[in-house]
C-alpha cells in the first residue's frame, strides 16, 4: 500500500461461480489519491473484483472498506453516497438524450434521489457545460449520445462520472474499443484529472497502464500475484510469465 490511509480496501475477497473460484482471497489497499491499475490475462477476475467493489455482485466471503467503514453489504446507490463513482467497460448512457443532458441527469440524482427534474436549479445545465468542456466535449453538448463517436461517448461516460463527485473512480477498460488517437485522447484526459481523485483501473492497453498508474496490482487465476510500484511490476519475472508475455530486460 502507498503511504496515507487507505480509501479503498478489499481484505480477503472471495467470491465462487458454481466450482470457479473468479477471486481467491484478494485483497488490495489504494491509498486516497493514489492511481492503481488492475491487470492480468482474460479470466484473471479484474471485473468481478471491480463488480463486487461496486455492490452490483455480493462476494461470497471476505470484506469491501471505503475510508474505514465497512460497505460489504451495502447496495450500489449507497455505495455511491459513499464517494464510490464507475466508468462502465460499456456504454451506460441514455443514447437519445443530449450530451448536456446525460450529465444533467447525473447532477441530479447527485442532488437527490428521486427529485424531479422540474426542480433541477437552472444553474445545472452550465454545470453540465462545465464537465462537458472539462471532458473536451465543449461545443458537443447539444448532441444526442447516440450521435457521437465511440471515442465521444467514453468521455460524456467520464463526465457522467465526475458529476457525482466522487471520492474514489472505477475506470473499466476506459480505452476499449477505442482507435490509437481516441486511446490517447481519453488517457491525457484521465491523466490530466485531480491527483485528488483516487482511481482504481482496470486496463489491458500496458501503454495506457504505465501512462496512468502509481501502483499495478496483477491479477492471476483470481489471485494477486503482483502488487506494487509500476516500475517493480512490469520488472517481475513471474507477471512477465503469466501476463505480459516477454522476457525481462538485463541490465
Amino acid at each position: 500500500m502507498g503511504e496515507g490511509a487507505a480509501l479503498i480496501e478489499i481484505r480477503d475477497l472471495v467470491r465462487t461461480f458454481g466450482g470457479v473460484r473468479a477471486l481467491d482471497g484478494v485483497s488490495i489497499a489504494v491509498a486516497a489519491g493514489e492511481r492503481r491499475a488492475v491487470i492480468g490475462p482474460n479470466g484473471a477476475g479484474k471485473t468481478t473484483l471491480i463488480n463486487v467493489i461496486t455492490g452490483e455482485i455480493p462476494p461470497t466471503a471476505g470484506v469491501v472498506r471505503i475510508a474505514g467503514e465497512d460497505v460489504t453489504m451495502l447496495r450500489p446507490w449507497q455505495r455511491a453516497r459513499k464517494g464510490l463513482g464507475r466508468m462502465y467497460q460499456r456504454n451506460e448512457l441514455f443514447p437519445p438524450l443530449a450530451a448536456r443532458d446525460n450529465v444533467a441527469l447525473a447532477l441530479a440524482v447527485k442532488a437527490g434521489p428521486y427529485r424531479p427534474l422540474e426542480r433541477v436549479p437552472s444553474t445545472q445545465p452550465r454545470a453540465a457545460d462545465a464537465l462537458l468542456e472539462r471532458v473536451g466535449l465543449a461545443g458537443r453538448e447539444g448532441i444526442p449520445a447516440r450521435e457521437l463517436s465511440h471515442g465521444e461517448r467514453r468521455q460524456l461516460e467520464l463526465a457522467v462520472a465526475l458529476a457525482q463527485a466522487p471520492r474514489v473512480l472505477l475506470l473499466d477498460e476506459p480505452t476499449a474499443g477505442m482507435s490509437p488517437a481516441e486511446t490517447a485522447r481519453i488517457t491525457e484526459l484521465i491523466a490530466s484529472l485531480d491527483r485528488g481523485l483516487t482511481m482504481l483501473i482496470v486496463e489491458h492497453d500496458m501503454d495506457v497502464v504505465f501512462r496512468l498508474a502509481d501502483r499495478i496490482a496483477v491479477l492471476h487465476e483470481g489471485r494477486v500475484i503482483a502488487d506494487g510500484p509500476a516500475a517493480d511490476v512490469r520488472g517481475d519475472v513471474r507477471v512477465n510469465e503469466v501476463y505480459l508475455g516477454k522476457a525481462v530486460a538485463t541490465a
